[in-house]
């Protein structure tokens, strides 16, 4: 497609569309949400709530406390009515915010760059964009309570390199969840096909070198069976599938004589949220200004812009026992 195809964006003398105006937004649209979707995975697996028209920036999320069987295991008196119990409710807010970036294009770049300068801005914004959202999620993730420290460790600053992720350490927290009654995905989520329940982990790549030298480790390869996986997933062992992600939460410096701490995430479904406004299909937009567009402040039509906005977006850790933090450092 040619820099030419800048026009087809334009408005008219007349103030009216160009009749391809909305072929073309559209279609720049979906090329910079499709480049967003490529980043995602902390923001895959969360619970999506999105905030319709003029309802307000922030959202709640509403969850039922459990009964206790112990106050219903003690059995009737005949004759004698017990004391009701009382019904609890957890609520987590949430407030969304907006992200946006653009570039300018000059007169003379548009007439003369051998690239669609409109396009490949769109797909660079895309992947900025949706990293962006990635950091927001994987952030709120990684601020969770639920914490267990590698090899026996009791604190973040006490972490060597040589506690490093170990599948004794994803067994353990894997334990911890089922303690807790975590729900687990099927795979049925985002419209995928049925598999055997599980966890997610999210790991770093260099998480991910030393989870391979256990022997332990059960590569993607030996599967027994033939599920559907998940984009960037490695490997599946004791009801956890592992997702690599390379923005994987890294507190840089934070160990002991300065080493990496690594976050590795282990969550079951409905553990965390994620909220935008609208359908969702309108969490990220295309924003394409002519050259002249900005009138007297551009009185020479030197001037275009492509820029890209998040209408509104956040996360919420919605069950805080079940998404648990290992942190541990990395080999070198």
């Amino acid at each position: 497609m040619p820099t030419q195809t800048t026009t087809y964006v334009s408005a008219t003398p007349s103030g009216g569309s160009h009749p391809r105006t909305a072929l073309m937004k559209t279609y720049y649209d979906r090329k910079l949400l499709a480049y967003a979707r490529t980043k995602f995975v902390h923001a895959k697996y969360g619970q999506k709530r999105h905030i319709p028209k003029d309802n307000g920036k922030r959202v709640e999320f509403r969850r039922w406390e459990l009964f206790d069987p112990a106050l219903a295991s003690k059995g009737l008196t005949e004759g004698v009515t017990p004391a009701s119990q009382d019904i609890g409710q957890t609520k987590v807010e949430a407030e969304v915010k907006q992200y946006g970036a653009y570039v300018e294009i000059s007169d003379l770049l548009s007439r003369t760059a051998y690239d669609d300068v409109i396009s490949d801005s769109a797909e660079l914004l895309g992947e900025q964009l949706g990293t962006v959202l990635e950091w927001v999620t994987r952030d709120v993730m990684s601020s969770g309570n639920s914490v267990q420290y590698a090899n026996g460790k009791t604190s973040r600053s006490s972490l060597t390199a040589t506690d490093v992720l170990t599948i004794d350490e994803i067994r353990k927290t894997v334990r911890t969840l089922k303690q807790n009654k975590a729900r687990m995905f099927n795979g049925t989520e985002n419209g995928g096909k049925a598999r055997t329940p599980h966890f997610i982990a999210i790991v770093s790549p260099s998480s991910v070198f030393d989870l391979q030298n256990d022997e332990k480790w059960l590569a993607v390869s030996q599967y027994q069976d033939k599920e559907n996986i998940y984009s960037g997933e490695i490997g599946r062992m004791f009801g956890v599938v592992f997702v690599e992600s390379t923005e994987a939460k890294v507190f840089a410096g934070a160990g002991a004589s300065s080493a990496d701490v690594h976050a590795t995430l282990i969550f079951g479904k409905d553990a965390y949220g994620t909220i935008d406004l609208g359908d969702g299909s309108g969490a990220i937009k295309s924003i394409i200004k002519q050259l002249g567009s900005a009138g007297t402040a551009d009185p020479l039509n030197q001037r275009a812009t492509v820029g890209a906005k998040v209408m509104a977006y956040t996360a919420a850790i919605l069950n805080q026992n079940w998404l648990i933090r290992i942190e541990h450092g990395v080999s070198a």
